[in-house]
């Protein structure tokens, strides 16, 4: 069983500068707009009055001995996220999961531990410390860690719908702490670990797992799990321990004094006399979530759950996919997306390069489409357009393809003449084709690609080649 929570800093806290040196900290109206905004996106319940308190505990990355939290009485509670859960390789196919969140509350940042296992030695980087986050708490209730990786995807992409947070975790804009604990009881949970250090969605993942297989070694072997700190190690695929787990009471929660209650207005009967924070506008003010989103893609648009999912994967890889489609309402939407989830994504890990290199070349991408939708060129021949782009080139996709004359060779009578050269050069391979060596198909099929340039239409070759060759 797993349970954790992520948190972002972007919000909540600001200093009102007074003329002589006391400070005092007063809630930001606009940060507070978002954490409602967001309390709605995931179906909260937001209360109309919240507290602030101080949560003790005394570690270098905390100056003050205290942080600023609202642990019993938070801005919204008992809300719920569903996303699908997808890993090719891992799943054979897509399934839907919920999470339920238990509190969404407003908190100050600490300061950022460095540890250094070279020299022994931890840094504290203090830049972020007094820097307000929201954190989000959820129950235990997710299986694995590829469930608990697909919950951060969705759940950014809602935070970056919203404009409430860029999502970028290796800025530290979202952080998460994975809490993890295995039991093979139906009701009572273990003894749980809490996971640091957590970079990237597919660390998530990572150090969940890990967790999980170390927990129940440690149980098969009979000994104890002790409920501590540990960090992901990035480098060995580990997790470390960092400090022993503190309970609620080692807290010593207590009111913060310079903080009064913070009320929001929730009712729709009854007017916002005190021009509080307004739930009933910000909900009005809601964007189209992923949910509705992704009833869009496969309802409207026909395309299929797995290329859904990788699409919507990236906020940015979405709203290309937005931007080519409504470019040209003849553009079929299942091509573009195969596209780009499989040979954009490819063309971009392959040249170290991130999809905001894409943005300014929506339109090279959708004219690039075109011509595969057109039977202009076929997808090798794509993919090799797509370099122009690091280029910088000021020509069309269909400038270059006239320039190279990589037209795709579509012609029948054509292609079945280029077969039977293919076929009467080649004995010995077709010869050990009809005893059988069905593999060898390859061989003829690559004979074809090397004469045309890669041009030929491979789908129209195979059925042509299969045909003489039956005969």
């Amino acid at each position: 069983m797993a349970n954790f929570h992520s948190d972002f800093f972007h919000l909540i806290l600001k200093q009102k500068q007074k003329y002589n040196t006391n400070v005092l900290q007063v809630l930001n109206r606009k940060c507070v707009e978002m954490a409602v905004l967001t309390s709605l996106a995931l179906s909260c319940r937001l209360n109309e009055t919240s507290l602030f308190e101080r949560k003790h505990y005394f570690y270098a990355d905390l100056p003050a001995g205290f942080q600023i939290t609202q642990q019993r009485q938070p801005i919204a509670v008992d809300g719920e996220i569903k996303f699908h859960v997808f890993t090719p390789g891992i799943h054979k196919s897509p399934y839907l999961k919920s999470s339920k969140i238990k509190q969404i509350q407003l908190e100050q940042d600490s300061g950022k531990s460095l540890h250094d296992e070279n020299t022994a030695k931890s840094l504290i980087d203090l830049n972020r410390a007094g820097i307000p986050l929201m954190e989000f708490v959820f129950e235990p209730d997710l299986i694995d860690g590829e469930e608990a990786a697909a919950l951060v995807k969705e759940l950014t992409l809602i935070l970056q719908l919203l404009g409430v947070c860029s999502g970028r975790m290796e800025e530290g804009a979202l952080r998460i702490d994975a809490n993890v604990s295995v039991s093979n009881r139906d009701n009572d949970l273990g003894v749980r670990t809490e996971i640091k250090n957590i970079g990237s969605v597919r660390a998530v993942a990572a150090a969940v797992k890990y967790e999980i297989n170390r927990q129940i070694s440690i149980l098969e072997a009979g000994n104890k799990i002790f409920n501590e700190t540990r960090a992901w190690n990035m480098v060995n695929k580990t997790t470390i321990p960092m400090r022993e787990k503190e309970e609620k009471e080692d807290y010593r929660f207590m009111p913060e004094t310079n903080l009064p209650p913070l009320r929001i207005h929730v009712r729709e009967d009854l007017p916002n006399e005190n021009n509080l924070v307004d739930a009933v506008i910000l909900k009005k003010q809601l964007p189209k979530l992923p949910e509705q989103i992704r009833e869009r893609l496969k309802n409207v648009l026909q395309i299929s759950p797995e290329i859904i999912i990788a699409l919507m994967s990236d906020l940015i890889l979405l709203q290309l996919f937005d931007k080519i489609i409504k470019k040209d309402g003849n553009r079929d939407p299942t091509l573009v997306a195969k596209f780009l989830v499989r040979d954009l994504l490819n063309f971009l890990n392959k040249n170290k390069l991130t999809i905001e290199f894409c943005i300014p070349h929506a339109d090279f991408i959708g004219q690039l489409t075109d011509l595969l939708q057109n039977k202009t060129v076929n997808l090798i021949i794509a993919n090799k357009i797509l370099y122009e782009i690091i280029s910088d080139t000021k020509k069309s996709p269909k400038e270059i393809v006239e320039e190279h004359n990589w037209f795709l060779i579509s012609d029948e009578e054509e292609l079945e003449k280029m077969c039977l050269e293919i076929i009467e050069k080649n004995p010995k391979i077709v010869s050990g084709y009809k005893k059988g060596k069905k593999k060898l198909f390859i061989a003829l099929m690559g004979q074809m690609a090397k004469i045309t340039n890669q041009r030929a239409d491979m789908a129209l070759v195979a059925n042509i080649m299969e045909r003489l060759l039956k005969s």
